[in-house]
């Protein structure tokens, strides 16, 4: 095991990719945040007060979306227990920033894009992600806002921890065990 990021790089991170959403977007009034369920609401909540508190706006559309019956893998023999969809605003024509937690193939964030369609058709997305996994890609997405990139091989997983859910912040590189 391999810490990436402790505590404290965790929260310069999320400040620094907080203040770029702040630099680029500035008044968000045409700007959305939706967040990727199920691990990517950890990062959107910090984002979204962080992006509150630094433009001073506490009126940014934020929302959560469920990909699960998007999923080309949805069929398979892992089974997916939806969670809710939230986005109680219009995404048409707005740019809407996607936020997951690790980008590794690009499956999710293909999956979450198809789903974000059926809210309306939106000027622009783009994605924000706090870890990078760039030489796993399997479909050309790359982020628009990074936290931090690694280089992995197949037999490792990055796992990041929260404290809303596992007591610590802490994003961890582990070596799997092949079988």
């Amino acid at each position: 095991m391999k810490t990436l990021l402790n505590s404290t790089l965790m929260n310069i991170t999320l400040q620094r990719l907080a203040h770029q959403l702040v630099e680029n977007h500035l008044s968000f009034t045409d700007t959305a945040i939706i967040g990727i369920q199920p691990r990517g609401i950890f990062l959107s909540n910090r984002i979204a007060q962080l992006v509150k508190k630094i433009s001073g706006n506490n009126n940014i559309d934020y929302g959560l979306l469920d990909i699960t019956f998007y999923r080309d893998d949805v069929h398979s023999a892992h089974i997916h227990v939806p969670s809710d969809t939230t986005i109680p605003f219009s995404i048409e024509g707005k740019n809407v920033v996607l936020i997951d937690d690790v980008l590794h193939t690009g499956r999710t964030i293909r999956s979450a894009m198809d789903a974000l369609i059926d809210f309306g058709r939106p000027k622009r997305v783009e994605l924000l992600t706090l870890i990078d996994r760039r030489f796993s890609r399997e479909l050309p997405i790359q982020p628009d806002y990074n936290g931090y990139s690694v280089d992995t091989i197949l037999t490792q997983k990055v796992k990041v921890y929260w404290q809303e859910k596992d007591g610590k912040d802490e994003v961890v590189l582990l070596d799997k065990v092949v079988s």
